[in-house]
């Protein structure tokens, strides 16, 4: 059982991960604010329906309401803003909730059961926040990388245009200097 629940923990944690994070395809203001607000329905939903629980599962019921809020949050501001440093934050709430979901779970355990059961959900989120900081400094690198390809580009352009003279060389450097994003 303890194998099976730390098993399923981990596909879990790496099913949210693994998704292919949607390109932001940036939503407008009025968006932003109705997914806001739906947000927080939906969870003052799914808290009331804890509500008739008790014990630990009312417990864990909470903790996936609000971790469902949470990731639903961060997926809204990654989609309404598009930026890099939002999608790391999404992949970070995203651990961070399973890992509170899990923790949550442990409880129904005792002595080293339980132990373990938070050793190996706390293992399972440091894996997945080591992910997220490993996707942040891939993207830092990409970005890097481009613009020292761009800056490569932009000196053969010159280059080039160093064979013409007169009018075609300056309107060639000025070609260049507007591809390459140069001033």
């Amino acid at each position: 059982m303890n194998m099976h629940f730390n098993l399923k923990t981990s596909l879990i944690v790496a099913a949210l991960l693994a998704l292919p994070v949607a390109q932001a395809a940036t939503m407008s203001k009025a968006d932003y604010k109705a997914a806001k607000t739906r947000i927080s329905a939906d969870y003052k939903a799914d808290k009331a329906a804890c509500a008739s629980m008790t014990a630990n599962a009312k417990d864990i019921c909470i903790e996936e309401a609000k971790a469902k809020e949470k990731i639903a949050r961060a997926e809204a501001e990654y989609s309404y803003t598009g930026k890099p440093k939002d999608q790391t934050t999404l992949m970070q709430v995203k651990a961070k909730s399973a890992y509170a979901v899990a923790k949550e779970k442990c409880d129904d355990k005792t002595g080293n059961d339980k132990d373990v059961c938070v050793k190996e959900a706390k293992a399972v989120e440091t894996k997945a926040l080591a992910d997220a900081k490993m996707g942040k400094q891939i993207g830092e690198a990409k970005t890097e990388a481009s613009e020292d390809k761009r800056d490569a580009d932009y000196k053969l352009a010159v280059a080039k245009c160093d064979a013409m003279a007169g009018d075609a060389k300056t309107n060639c450097l000025a070609a260049a200097k507007v591809k390459f994003g140069k001033n």
